[in-house]
Formats: structure tokens, C-alpha cells, sequence
């Protein structure tokens, strides 16, 4: 059996008061268009705040209005990256309808990367799509999309112009697959900056942890504040193996969730993962 859904791409468009989507499969066979009514289809920046706060104001290019704007699968269960259902359902509160490739690659670190790759493409930042491999050397987006492939000698890998320039989303897919192959928690720790003392939880933040011989990583998709300034905010992750990027329920205090805090305390306890306040990066 063919592989029949390789990728996917959103592109949106506008008809008076509805909203579509042209929805764009990569098969084997070529590229097909269909286009969807997603006026109904509910996003993050929709999830209800608990009573007494407010979402925190972002400027229209800023990560985090790219982050409340990610859609949910209408189906809202989370599967596999082989189409299996993750065996540990109950841990999301909402699926994000981002595909999840049909290699085992996109895992918790892989989701960070890709979402944030997806912004800079959709904000047409090209130069700024790089990442760097484990081993320090560069992937970056404008050097795929030219010709440029990555080979692995030995030890090293080597870039040779092999390809025909093609900076198509299609493509643009393919490197991030590269870049999820050799990209991993490690690296993601060691590029990714500390926040300032006292900075404030944003939307884009990274609680990320290297320990051996996995770690894990989530990302905050949302954050509000009450009249005091304390925040709350919402957390996504991948797993392994690779999986649907999925919102996280806060078992630990069910009167908030899926909203997490780190008032009064410095431990971030995630379903499948517990954290330190001070494992907070930023891109």
C-alpha cells in the first residue's frame, strides 16, 4: 500500500464572513488540493481562561499570536507517526492539527523546532530558519532550499549542492525532517537562551531538560495574567515515538487545567514529564 498522506500544508484564504483552508496532501502521485470550511474548527487562543485573567497582549508577528492561532484536530486523538493511537490518551486536552511526518522523528524537541520553523516561514523570515546539528554544524533553510544536502561520512557530515534550488513548502518539509534527524534535546538546550532574572513566562518559552539518556521538552502556546501579574499559561509536547503535538492536561491541579502555574513553587509537573522552573528557555 502506498503511502497516501505524506505532508501537509494550510494555506489560508476568505470568502465574506467563513474562512477556508485549500488543503495541500503531498501523495506519491503529486499534489492535491481541496478546500475545507475551518470556521468552526476551534484554535488554542480559544481554550477558556479561569475566572480573574486575561490573555497577555502580543504584536500580530510575534511567536505567540503564531502559537494561539495553531488549530486543533476536529478528531482530537493523538496518533503515531506509523498511524497507531498514543497509549497514553488521557494526558492531552487538545490535538494540534499539525502533521507528524510518517517517520519517527518529530518527538518532544523535534515539535519545538518545528513549530517555531513554521512561524519563520509563514512571517517569510528565511535567513532566520537555522538550527543548529548536535554536533554544532548549521542546517539552515536557505542553504536546503539552494541545493545543498547533508551526507554522513564517518563521524562528520558533509554538505555537497546536489539538488535543484527549490524553496517550496514540499521541501521546505523535507529539510525540517533533515533537521529532526540530527536535532535533538541536547542541541536544543545548548542553543537556546536563559531568560532574565525575574523575565516573565512568554508564549514561545521551552521547558527543556537534557537527562541521560533521553530528555524532553515542552513548549508554552499560551500565557494570561490576573490583576496582580501572576501568570498561567499552556503547555504542548510531542513524545516518543514521535506523535501528534498535543496540549497537556495539569493533572495536578484540576481546577486549572489544561492552564499550568509557578506560583509559589518551583516544580512543573507535566504528565510525563516534571520540570524545574529554572529548565525555562527562549528562543
Amino acid at each position: 500500500m502506498s503511502h497516501l498522506i505524506v505532508y501537509s500544508f494550510l494555506v489560508y484564504i476568505s470568502f465574506g464572513c467563513q474562512q477556508f483552508e485549500r488543503k495541500q496532501t503531498f501523495t506519491d502521485d503529486g499534489l492535491t488540493v481541496t478546500q475545507i470550511d475551518t470556521s468552526n474548527i476551534a484554535k488554542v487562543e480559544d481554550i477558556i481562561l479561569p475566572n480573574g485573567y486575561t490573555r497577555v497582549n502580543y504584536l500580530n508577528n510575534h511567536f505567540g499570536t503564531f502559537l494561539r492561532a495553531q488549530k486543533f484536530d476536529p478528531d482530537n486523538t493523538v496518533h503515531l507517526f506509523n498511524g497507531q493511537e498514543k497509549s497514553n490518551q488521557k494526558v492531552a486536552f487538545k490535538v494540534l492539527n499539525i502533521d507528524v511526518g510518517n517517520k519517527d522523528l518529530q518527538q518532544c524537541a523535534d515539535a519545538v523546532i518545528r513549530l517555531r520553523a513554521e512561524y519563520l516561514f509563514e512571517q517569510k523570515k528565511y535567513d532566520k530558519i537555522c538550527f543548529k546539528f548536535t554536533n554544532g554544524q548549521n542546517a539552515c533553510w536557505k542553504d536546503y532550499a539552494r541545493g545543498m544536502r547533508a551526507t554522513l561520512k564517518g563521524n562528520n557530515i558533509v554538505w555537497k549542492n546536489t539538488a535543484a534550488p527549490d524553496s517550496s513548502y514540499k521541501n521546505f518539509r523535507s529539510y525540517l525532517d533533515l533537521v529532526f534527524n540530527y536535532c535533538g534535546t541536547q542541541s536544543l538546550h545548548r542553543d537556546l537562551k536563559s531568560p532574565k532574572t525575574n523575565q516573565k513566562v512568554e508564549a514561545g518559552d521551552v521547558f527543556i531538560q537534557t537527562k541521560q539518556p533521553f530528555g524532553h521538552a515542552v513548549i508554552v502556546m499560551d500565557v494570561a495574567e490576573d490583576k496582580s501579574g501572576n501568570s498561567i499559561f499552556l503547555l504542548a509536547q510531542s513524545y516518543m515515538p514521535a506523535q501528534q503535538i498535543h496540549i497537556l492536561k495539569n493533572f495536578n491541579n484540576s481546577a486549572l487545567s489544561p492552564w499550568y502555574s509557578l506560583k509559589d513553587t518551583d516544580e512543573l509537573i507535566t504528565p510525563e514529564w516534571e520540570f524545574k522552573a529554572k529548565d525555562r528557555k527562549m528562543f
